[in-house]
């Protein structure tokens, strides 16, 4: 588990093909950069850029991850050197600053705003169909791998627009400062909205 406060922006330094063809997957050399990795151990969890992955090599300051073909297809700059956002495992001693994050991306958004508004930013992100019922104004939303608060919800006929207001110290500690309208993006919806449309679909379903 995670709690989508980024704790340090690393980089892919190398992006290698696994052995087994395009359906391998890649195995990514990460630059660790701030992020201490002294109580990270082999098959630990990071999160990068919003996706869990595990640990299969570590030097003092990066890391070794591979990375499969379908998690490739489901997610968006885990295929190319850049900037990625890094977050260890939750430990039950740590304050959950954001939001309880499984590290599942759960779909890939498209930035159809990203523009100042004073000091801040306003991000507006359109959602797929599938993840439109779980966006909720003052919910919860993870952008690549940072815990966000939706500020509107617009039901499109391609599911749904949401926005986000983006405070400086967010764009300077994480690499949204990067994104452009176009850009695609990994997403993971709350985790309390997942299980109360799974209850609810049962009740249903038995009523």
């Amino acid at each position: 588990m995670f709690t989508g406060i980024v704790a340090a922006v690393g980089k892919i330094k190398t992006v290698t093909p696994l052995p087994g063809g395009h359906d391998a997957g890649v195995r990514l050399d990460i630059d660790a950069g701030p992020l201490p990795l002294a109580d990270v151990g082999l098959g630990d969890s990071i999160a990068i850029n919003g996706a869990c992955m595990t640990v299969v090599e570590k030097t003092e300051h990066s890391f070794v991850v591979d990375v499969s073909r379908e998690s490739l297809n489901c997610t968006a700059g885990l295929d190319t050197p850049a900037e990625v956002n890094l977050e260890k495992a939750l430990t039950l001693a740590e304050r959950l600053g954001g939001h309880l994050v499984s590290g599942h991306v759960d779909g890939l958004g498209t930035v159809r705003k990203f523009e100042p508004v004073g000091e801040s930013y306003e991000l507006v992100v359109e959602a797929p169909r599938e993840l439109a019922k779980y966006l909720a104004f003052k919910g919860s939303v993870v952008v690549n791998g940072v815990s966000l608060t939706v500020n509107r919800v617009e039901d499109v006929a391609e599911g749904c627009r949401f926005s986000i207001n983006l405070i400086p110290h967010t764009i300077q500690v994480t690499t949204l400062k990067h994104l452009k309208v176009g850009s695609k993006v990994n997403l993971e919806i709350d985790l309390i909205a997942r299980y109360v449309e799974r209850m609810l679909s049962v009740e249903q379903k038995s009523s």
